[in-house]
């Protein structure tokens, strides 16, 4: 794929003349399209045009000039990590929920850094909830990205995209109850990729029984973009009257986790590594099933939370957690180990990757002591594994046991595990300059904060005058 625009800008900030700008874009063109050099031409140069003419450098006005204008932090989202799932993406994502954050507050807002968010009927102010009587009733949503390595793969990236968008619904307690779509194609993307995304979505909509309720499908880009790519992602929104919410976990609580064959990252592993076979093992909907099961049993009461194996594998997720509810976990690292599929398990280690820094598609379950044992049992009659791996203690640090009785304090790393080629060769260790880089991203966060409440002025003080 190619961006035409962002690749004029930078040649324009680099200096090119615009011969060579009009060369290079026309070269784009005959990469990616059967066209001829006049066609190609005269799309170059009105690309060219329009990149001068919108540089807001030109613009005069300062209020005009700062809406347009970005607040640089001078780093790349891949330079940090940003949607890598390691410790840099976690930072950028803290600064993420904060700007988020506005005098109207969720029930489950994003600062939770939580798998999904909610807000109540009891607290939205003038639509007359009497009308509703559903005072007890939490509204939960869910965004979920899909994995960008499986562009080429539609049918099961819609499968696992859906999927891990209705388990974020499923951990908080909530039964979905609508799924929606937005997907963007880049310009040379054959409409049967569109359809095959569509069939991925609409299996895990049959098979969970929650429907499609609505849409959005564009272009990446318009024409500034050409290319076969596919981005975009699912919303999906869910019901409950009680929230599995991180922050309900108590010290001495237990920690359950079914048995996990992992998803979209998985997959792309498998894939990318030439073991394409393997993509099968993660076509299940097991996740799902021990979720309706736990949500409809007599014992939901004694479930303080769920969260399901995903950002930054299992050390993320546990030190996620633990930010959240405050607390810290003792983990036995052979109860963990048994519960992966283990023709996953196997291609992860011959390919070098730990398996503790993926998704894997795995519930976790804190719950009291008295259900534990009750909870492994139902899961097992359905055929779903399910162990008891650890203990919650108040040590705010996440601990690992392993079988010869050795302890050790696991940490995200700064991205999660690598599990393709380029990604080993990006490697998972933090940035030298990292101090730096983060007091920039924070500046630039403020700076956003700032133009935030600035624009907000303008436009009610624009309103008062009428």
């Amino acid at each position: 794929m190619s961006d035409l625009e962002g690749l004029t800008r930078n040649l324009i900030k680099k200096g090119y003349s615009e011969h060579q700008i009009l060369e290079r874009i026309i070269q784009e063109y005959h990469d990616f399209k059967e066209i001829d050099n006049s066609s190609a031409f005269k799309f170059a140069k009105a690309i060219l045009e329009e990149c001068i003419k919108s540089d807001i450098n030109s613009i005069s006005e300062p209020f005009v000039k700062e809406l347009l204008g970005i607040n640089i932090a001078n780093v790349s989202v891949g330079k940090q990590g940003v949607g890598c799932r390691g410790a840099g993406d976690f930072f950028v994502h803290k600064l993420i929920t904060e700007l988020s954050e506005t005098d109207y507050k969720a029930f489950l807002s994003p600062t939770s850094l939580d798998d999904a968010g909610a807000v109540r009927m009891h607290d939205i102010k003038g639509y007359g909830n009497q009308l509703f009587k559903l005072e007890d009733l939490i509204v939960v949503s869910k965004m979920e990205g899909i994995h960008s390595r499986l562009s080429d793969f539609p049918f099961i990236c819609g499968f696992h995209v859906t999927r891990a968008a209705l388990r974020d619904l499923y951990v908080k307690g909530a039964k979905p109850i609508s799924i929606m779509i937005d997907i963007h194609l880049g310009d040379d993307a054959d409409v049967g990729k569109l359809f095959d995304f569509i069939a991925g979505v609409a299996t895990i909509s049959d098979l969970a029984r929650v429907p499609i309720t609505a849409g959005s499908t564009l272009r990446i880009g318009g024409d500034m973009v050409i290319g076969n790519r596919l981005v975009g992602g699912i919303s999906a929104v869910g019901v409950c009257n009680r929230l599995l919410a991180r922050r309900n976990i108590q010290v001495g609580d237990k920690i359950l986790m079914t048995e996990g064959a992992g998803g979209g990252t998985i997959t792309t592993t498998a894939i990318y590594s030439g073991n394409h076979e393997i993509a099968k093992e993660t076509m299940n909907i097991k996740f799902l099933e021990a979720c309706e099961i736990i949500l409809n049993s007599e014992y939901i009461n004694e479930i303080r939370a769920m969260c399901d194996v995903t950002n930054g594998g299992l050390r993320g997720d546990l030190y996620e957690i633990n930010y959240e509810a405050n607390c810290g976990v003792n983990i036995y690292e052979e109860k963990v180990r048994s519960l992966v599929n283990p023709i996953v398990l196997k291609m992860l280690e011959n390919v070098g990757v730990d398996y503790l820094g993926v998704s894997l598609d795995a519930l976790l379950i804190y719950c009291s002591e008295s259900v534990s044992e009750i909870i492994i049992a139902d899961l097992k009659r359905k055929n779903i594994k399910c162990n008891e791996i650890g203990y919650v203690d108040d040590s705010n640090q996440v601990f690992l046991k392993y079988k010869d009785k050795e302890k050790k304090e696991i940490l995200p790393k700064f991205r999660e595990s690598a599990y393709t080629k380029i990604k080993q060769e990006i490697g998972e260790e933090r940035p030298e300059m990292l101090e730096i880089m983060e007091s920039n991203i924070e500046k630039a966060a403020l700076e956003a904060l700032k133009k935030r409440k600035k624009i907000i002025e303008y436009i009610r003080r624009e309103k008062e005058k009428f």
